[in-house]
């Protein structure tokens, strides 16, 4: 086989190669096939970790994928996600698209593309028949970009139609997990025609049907849980009982406890979701030790320093989210520009008096966590920050009737209530409407082009991915310093943290980044090339892609090998779903059976 030329293809030498018993998949030319061999020598003679990772990443072991995102209306047209689920669904489509592109990439390398063997990738969500104008009520959906990705979506059974045919919040969704991960796996079978080699959970509900259906279909589980809500609620555990009623946090602590423990690995978008930092606790973190009064106390909830956690940021959509300065990609910039600075309709507030002025944006859903009242203050406190610069508002909604929730509805009013207050009308743009990623994406260039700012006054975001768009498209960004912002920005040089809570502090940084930009005309660029870097280098698809399915190959290598040794723990997380979970989502069923 070394006798031929490198680039011969697989179709010449496979006869040799199963004379030596070696089976398809070593490489699709000759040279691609003697340096896998050559990797599994060196493994032999020399089992070391960076040998092993090489050769198993090599190795076309997962052909088929299925990520679950179960509670948020995950569709494409008409619809992604909703307030509190946007971000989650644009992440797991970018991550299917790039997935099924990688994976057809190994395929092909590994010259297993002759024998017809075709990579496939499954959405696993519900389907809503009350779709309310959308396509969530497709049993299943092609995934656009892709040759073999799809959306597959299962209905809830029908306990009460009036709760199951109708989207439902993802606090009170878990009575129906285990019976959905059961109609699942016969339709992740038909689909796939056959098991899947991964599965990826998003979010707690996700999580847990993916342990349900791993533990079932004998395949390896990856854990994303994007953002955990224990850290997020000051003190939820002690005061679980008072918050019940609203959040659930007994059925949903337990199921994250499940999650965590039972998933083969774990992804996470930073450093600090795990083990926090030395002025904060880390997501994971807050799972080791905790009470919950009358129900149980915690001594050993999570192993931090387990090699199963694994830090794999995601990338941004660069077919909508790129450089201001690529201005022969930007169709639609005189019609975004009129949305952002002019246009008078009724998801607009606010008359700019002087819109050529440079420009704050923040772009955010709608509630407490992403603090827009903060933002406001911060700006209407300052009377140099008025008249250096405008405020931009991009939300999902603009009036309190349109609000899901009272929480949201109270929001939206303290907003109102802060530019009445304030007296803002002239000086503040606030556009209250879902705008598809293409118009999102220019909102981000319009910006940048009159050298404005981004700001992400949120009190804690666990990763942020309006943070990854805005400093790709070239806007120096503030970002919160509560969270995983403080690992994409490095602080005065591709971006900036902030305090939230000081605001004196947060509105001097500002203005002083302003006022170096009026001394220096070159620094507002000199940050933004940074910024764009930063993004390109760091934070891409393809390099999370490729991260993914290494981890995931070598993770299922040491499942297999060791497979008898979590069979304990195993046993004991069903305890803990059967005789914790289930009781704690039976009230959750009975007042939903009584709507």
């Amino acid at each position: 086989m070394r006798l031929q030329p490198g680039d011969a293809p697989y179709s010449e030498f496979h006869g040799k190669l199963q004379e030596m018993g070696l089976e398809p998949g070593w490489g699709n030319t000759v040279s691609r096939a003697c340096e896998t061999l050559e990797l599994l020598d060196r493994l032999i003679d020399s089992p070391q970790p960076a040998i092993l990772e090489a050769f198993v990443a090599r190795v076309p072991a997962i052909f088929r994928v299925v990520s679950v995102s179960i509670h948020g209306w995950v569709g494409q047209e008409s619809v992604l996600g909703r307030s509190e689920t946007a971000g989650q669904v644009a992440y797991v489509l970018d991550q299917a698209r790039s997935l099924e592109n990688k994976l057809r990439q190994d395929m092909q390398l590994a010259g297993l593309d002759r024998f017809g063997i075709q990579p496939q990738v499954v959405i696993l969500t519900r389907l809503i028949p009350n779709c309310e104008g959308t396509q969530c009520d497709l049993p299943l959906e092609k995934v656009d970009g892709t040759e073999n990705a799809w959306i597959l979506r299962v209905p809830f059974q029908e306990f009460n139609p009036k709760v199951t045919q109708n989207w439902i919040p993802r606090s009170e969704i878990f009575p129906y997990l285990e019976n959905f991960a059961l109609d699942a796996e016969k339709a992740i079978l038909r689909q796939l025609k056959g098991r899947p080699n991964l599965i990826i959970g998003n979010y707690t509900d996700g999580n847990l049907v993916a342990f349900l259906l791993a533990r079932r279909l004998q395949t390896l589980h990856c854990n994303i849980a994007h953002s955990l809500e224990k850290p997020r609620y000051l003190f939820s555990s002690l005061y679980w009982q008072d918050l019940e009623d609203q959040h659930h946090f007994s059925a949903q602590f337990t199921a994250d406890l499940i999650n965590m423990n039972a998933a083969d690995f774990i992804i996470t978008s930073s450093y600090q979701e795990i083990l926090g930092t030395p002025e904060a606790m880390g997501q994971y973190e807050s799972y080791k030790c905790f009470t919950m009064p009358q129900l149980y106390h915690v001594v050993d909830g999570i192993d931090l320093s387990n090699p199963k956690f694994n830090r794999v940021p995601p990338g941004v959509n660069e077919t909508f989210f790129f450089p201001y300065d690529q201005s022969e990609n930007r169709p639609s910039r005189d019609r975004i520009q009129d949305l952002i600075f002019y246009q008078q309709a009724d998801y607009t507030i606010g008359k700019l008096k002087h819109p050529d002025r440079r420009s704050i944006l923040a772009v955010s859903p709608i509630n407490p966590l992403k603090n827009l009242t903060g933002l406001i203050e911060c700006f209407a406190n300052s009377a140099e920050m008025q008249a250096k610069c405008n405020l931009i508002l991009v939300t999902n909604k603009l009036k309190p009737s349109d609000a899901k929730n009272p929480e949201e509805a109270a929001e939206i009013e303290k907003l109102y209530d802060l530019i009445e207050h304030y007296q803002l009308h002239d000086r503040l743009r606030w556009v209250g409407i879902r705008l598809p990623s293409a118009d999102l994406g220019e909102v981000y260039r319009v910006v940048a082009d009159q050298a404005g700012v981004f700001v992400h006054f949120a009190r804690f975001e666990a990763f942020g991915r309006t943070i990854l768009e805005a400093m790709i498209s070239g806007l120096p960004t503030f970002a919160t310093e509560f969270g995983g912002a403080v690992e994409i920005i490095q602080d005065d040089e591709s971006g900036f943290l902030i305090n939230p809570t000081d605001v004196e502090g947060s509105t001097q940084k500002i203005l002083q980044f302003f006022n170096r930009c009026d001394a220096d005309p070159t620094l507002w660029k000199t940050i933004s090339d940074k910024a764009i870097h930063r993004i390109h280098e760091q934070y891409n698809w393809q390099v999370h892609t490729q991260r993914l399915l290494t981890i995931a190959k070598i993770y299922g290598f040491w499942s297999y090998t060791s497979r008898n040794k979590r069979e304990s723990l195993t046993r004991y997380l069903e305890v803990l779903f059967h005789l914790l979970y289930k009781p704690r989502t039976q009230p959750i069923l009975e007042q939903h059976q009584q709507r």
